[in-house]
């Protein structure tokens, strides 16, 4: 069976460590013969929410008609939704957090988004696996929010400079994933 993937970043380098592992899953997912649509959220135009709660009046998911339009239509039909970050003092960093505070758009125009996967990429510069935790627990709450059920989390640990996840088995990992959706 095809399923329809909604892969969103949140690093603006496209030659970093995150976006290396979003490459190994998107790659393992196609061969798997899933359809993926990326979203590069730091090279798009997304501003955080305006809590107008005018949620789909335009006809769009959002009154404020910047790029989240373009990606929302792909989560309504998506069948999974993977996340994919590098951690940013000790958080989601702000490129992808606007995609995911809209997602509140979905919920507040009455748009049915459960019964989803959801699945985590990230990697950070320390060692402590804690440091995933303002990254992590928000993406697990915001599923059981949207009753989406996490399916896996790929967290790599002591990643810094560009290059720095090929000493590590991150990108294997995320190509791993791939198989839990």
């Amino acid at each position: 069976m095809s399923k329809k993937i909604v892969v969103i970043t949140g690093s603006p380098r496209k030659k970093g460590n995150s976006f290396a592992m979003t490459d190994a899953f998107v790659k393992a997912a196609e061969a798997k013969g899933y359809e993926i649509s990326r979203f590069d959220a730091a090279m798009m135009n997304v501003g955080g929410c305006h809590a107008c709660e005018t949620c789909f009046k335009t006809g769009k998911a959002c009154s404020y008609d910047d790029d989240f339009n373009i990606i929302a239509p792909d989560i309504l039909k998506a069948d999974a939704v993977v996340f994919t970050m590098p951690v940013y003092w000790y958080s989601i960093p702000a490129q992808i957090k606007g995609v995911i505070d809209r997602i509140y758009s979905l919920v507040v125009g009455g748009k049915d988004i459960s019964g989803k996967e959801c699945a985590l990429i990230a990697c950070c510069e320390e060692k402590d696996i804690t440091v995933f935790d303002g990254v992590r627990i928000p993406i697990e709450r915001t599923a059981a929010l949207n009753k989406w059920k996490m399916v896996g989390e790929v967290l790599i640990t002591g990643v810094l400079n560009a290059g720095d996840i090929n000493n590590t088995d991150g990108c294997k990992q995320a190509a791993a994933l791939a198989d839990k959706i």
